[in-house]
């Protein structure tokens, strides 16, 4: 009988400990998911936007998986607290696979981006999904101007936060005083820039589109933005009857995604002002170089027009813009972290590995093993780490005569408890649903995360009981 530690709970961790314990080859593994967090479900509870209810009830299918009778859900116990290294966690397992995503947000590496109001739209995220780490005081929007810096999904996704009407997440679960700083927003404009095209940004067709169906605001694109675009063709007069739906096909060879959005993008420029209480500018081809500010807070961010290149890149052109803006969230990435006691590629981002194996000096290291963005880097969407999860699996399974063999922990959570680790299990986990339901009540609202550390171990204990002696 093998027993494996998978550390994260998020999809990859998830999707990792289904497929060990579904596969038929070695029978009766048994999986312990280990997060840093007393809640499971990674960024499908700390990083799906509240208003996104069909993508977050994927923890229904999560949580199948973590009540598993071969699984153990194992909150609240961090790699590197109380000697728990990664020597150590495979002293205690047959082997263990590294699920811990990318939780660092990439740099912009421009001049005043320490300004006051200076923030990763990662924090920003963390804030309206009630993470524990996040920041108490929240963020100031106080401000008319936001500039947001980057065309992905998470772009789209804090721009329409910003721009949507407060009343619309008072249903959702998100925090109560984030819900209360929206309610009170002054934001009126929301500028979502990137340093390329549509048809080379990242976002999906489907989040694009969310964007116009917001009932108080509407998107406003700079036509001259999209000429500069090698796959802008000008707007057929038909398509100012459809706005943000298909016009005529471009020539110019796209991929499917990347048509759709310069379609979309295409009938919001041939739209006409509405004169709705909020706007969100689509910008393109401008490159952030300094973050302007006064007395120590930002106010304005420069900008300098881009042109493409024959390679597909973009080149600057020496013309400047600046964009008036009291809050700056940048969202151009994430990078893995590095573990302590793990190798780490610091180009990538990642953990070198091979079909899964971790690698250390180019060679297998016996039972280390690495799924989800640890592995690949940043890349794919919620799905993607399921194929990722298996081929890590397959190359477990075929490690599994020689991990046999080693010589483990009876049982590990013994070993955590005397190491000082108090870890949340899994009726914790269910008191922390609890709680935060009973809060919702009495809010008069459905169920509301709790945001603190303090809260959710609070609610946990009062189901995991005191503290062993």
């Amino acid at each position: 009988m093998l027993r494996i530690a998978v550390v994260g709970s998020g999809p990859s961790g998830v999707y990792t400990a289904q497929a060990l314990v579904q596969q038929p080859l070695v029978p009766g593994i048994l999986v312990d998911v280990l997060d840093r967090l007393p809640a499971p479900y990674g960024l499908v509870r700390y990083g799906v936007a509240p208003d996104h209810e069909k993508i977050k009830s994927l923890q229904n299918t999560l949580r199948s998986v973590l009540e598993h009778d071969r699984v153990r859900f194992l909150g609240n116990v961090e790699i590197g607290a109380h000697g728990l290294t990664p020597e150590r966690l495979l002293s205690l397992y047959h082997a263990v696979v590294y699920c811990v995503g990318a939780a660092r947000d990439r740099r912009l590496g421009i001049p005043g981006e320490e300004l006051a109001g200076s923030h990763s739209a990662t924090d920003f995220v963390s804030w309206y999904s009630a993470h524990p780490d996040a920041a108490p005081a929240g963020f100031g929007l106080g401000t008319r101007s936001v500039v947001v810096i980057g065309v992905g999904n998470v772009a789209v996704d804090v721009a329409r936060v910003l721009a949507r009407g407060a009343e619309d997440f008072r249903p959702t679960d998100v925090p109560h005083p984030a819900l209360g700083a929206l309610s009170g927003s002054a934001v009126r404009d929301v500028h979502m820039v990137g340093r390329r095209g549509p048809s080379q940004a990242k976002f999906t067709t489907k989040e694009l589109r969310e964007l116009g169906a917001l009932p108080s605001a509407e998107v406003r694109v700079e036509p001259a933005d999209l000429a500069l675009d090698p796959a802008y063709a000008p707007v057929p007069a038909t398509d100012t009857a459809r706005p943000g739906r298909a016009s005529a096909p471009s020539a110019h060879p796209l991929a499917a995604v990347n048509r759709r959005n310069v379609e979309v993008v295409r009938g919001w420029a041939a739209m006409p002002d509405q004169g709705r209480a909020r706007r969100i500018h689509l910008r393109f081809f401008l490159r952030p170089v300094e973050l302007l500010g006064t007395g120590g807070r930002v106010t304005a961010v420069r900008f300098e027009r881009t042109a493409p290149d024959e390679s597909g890149a973009v080149r600057g052109t020496g013309v400047h813009e600046e964009i008036e803006a009291g809050l700056v969230l940048r969202a151009v990435g994430y990078r893995g972290v590095p573990i302590a006691g793990l190798p780490f590629d610091e180009t990538s981002g990642t953990v070198p590995q091979l079909a899964g194996r971790v690698l250390r000096d180019a060679v297998a290291s016996p039972g280390e093993y690495v799924a989800g963005w640890i592995k690949r880097g940043p890349t794919g969407v919620i799905g993607t780490n399921r194929a990722c999860a298996k081929e890590t699996v397959v190359s477990l399974l075929a490690d599994a005569p020689g991990l046999a063999g080693r010589r483990i922990a009876a049982d590990p959570l013994d070993a955590l408890r005397a190491a000082g680790h108090r870890p949340v299990e899994w009726p914790g986990w269910l008191a922390i649903e609890d709680a935060e339901a009973a809060l919702g009540a009495s809010l008069g609202r459905r169920s509301v995360k709790i945001p603190d550390w303090e809260g959710l171990l609070a609610a946990a204990r009062g189901a995991d009981g005191p503290p062993p002696a």
